[in-house]
């Protein structure tokens, strides 16, 4: 966000002179362009260095999408190891998930920043992994559940591409309105175990290598992120990608911008309120092991990846996307409720009425 009023000069709150040009989001803070990316460095610095995220010598995989998040992950990644010699190897691990018109354009970006920040660049296809792009895929389901493939084959094909590169640890660009985000889908999924663990700034992903992934930006605020590219004239791909309009994350978007508009903080707020749950004892959540068949992490003796092939190459594109459900059984004409008063059948008519009306 910029200041429009240049015949009334805010001076920048980082008292060296200058005046401000941008608020930022995340304390609303009035600040010029060079002390807006010295305090966002030094922001994502200070996350790194109080959750001990790297050991020195560590080979890092960078997640490179093309966006702004992963842009402004792989600049500040290079810069701050520069800066404070944190001594780690980096590496770009990007994932063509074969989508026409979209990632093929990203992976442009990501080829010239490849250059730019002359690091090396790993990257793996669906077609090569799974023998599916994700254009195929949505002409077989259609696009209610192409975000649920997609997300899963994605998460599965960077931890692979990862122990490829031989990385100890994946960065994402997940930023406080992604984290924020997250929280809210799993409270309304009843998604307890999830919600636990979902805040965390590294969770090991399990699998052959047992990865660690890590958000190094995870207090940094997306408006933040737009801004900071735009002062640093990084290279990034602007396009959404075209099944992401469908997506549930949509829905949970839409309700956090809203949020942010009427307090700023609340995106702090809901990440605070997920990192201080704890779920207790008598709570049954899934235990965790390892997919019989790839040998990925899953709580069952399949992993979802493996689910979603499965549903693909045999044509029963429900397999690891429906789920069961126990229906009641209903009563045939002349036949009464066997729920002994336990149903919506005793309730008073006029009640009913009323919620049919509301929907």
């Amino acid at each position: 966000m910029s200041f429009q009023c240049p015949s009334m000069p805010i001076e920048c709150s980082g008292r060296c002179g200058q005046a401000a040009r941008i608020k930022r989001a995340k304390d609303s803070r009035p600040v010029c362009e060079n002390c807006f990316v010295a305090a966002f460095e030094q922001d994502v610095h200070e996350t790194i260095m109080s959750t001990n995220l790297f050991t020195r010598g560590e080979k890092v995989a960078l997640g490179a999408s093309g966006g702004k998040d992963s842009t402004v992950l792989a600049y500040v990644m290079k810069t701050l190891n520069s800066r404070f010699d944190y001594g780690l190897e980096l590496f770009l691990l990007s994932i063509d998930e074969g989508i026409k018109g979209y990632r093929d354009d990203s992976l442009q970006a990501v080829e010239r920043n490849k250059i730019e920040y002359d690091l090396p660049l790993k990257i793996l296809s669906y077609k090569e992994l799974y023998n599916w792009t994700m254009d195929e895929i949505v002409a077989k389901i259609g696009k209610k559940n192409n975000c649920t493939f997609c997300g899963v084959f994605r998460r599965q094909a960077l931890d692979r591409g990862a122990h490829i590169l031989g990385a100890s640890k994946l960065l994402t660009g997940h930023n406080a309105d992604d984290m924020a985000e997250t929280v809210l889908m799993n409270v309304l999924r009843g998604d307890i175990a999830r919600l636990e663990r979902c805040t965390a700034i590294c969770t090991s992903s399990g699998g052959e290598a047992q990865l660690p992934r890590a958000k190094p930006l995870k207090f940094c605020f997306e408006k933040d992120i737009v801004m900071y590219a735009r002062v640093k004239n990084l290279d990034y791909f602007y396009t959404e990608c075209i099944y992401a309009p469908n997506a549930y994350r949509q829905f949970a978007r839409t309700f956090v911008k809203r949020l942010e508009r009427t307090r700023p903080r609340a995106i702090l707020d809901l990440i605070r309120s997920a990192e201080n749950i704890s779920v207790k004892k008598d709570v049954a959540v899934p235990t965790l092991g390892f997919c019989t068949k790839c040998n990925f992490i899953s709580s069952q003796p399949l992993c979802k990846a493996c689910l979603l092939l499965e549903g693909l190459n045999t044509g029963d594109t429900t397999i690891g996307v429906k789920k069961k459900t126990n229906k009641m059984p209903e009563a045939s004409v002349g036949e009464s409720c066997s729920t002994n008063g336990g149903c919506a059948c005793d309730q008073d008519k006029q009640t009913v009425d009323f919620y049919l009306a509301r929907c």
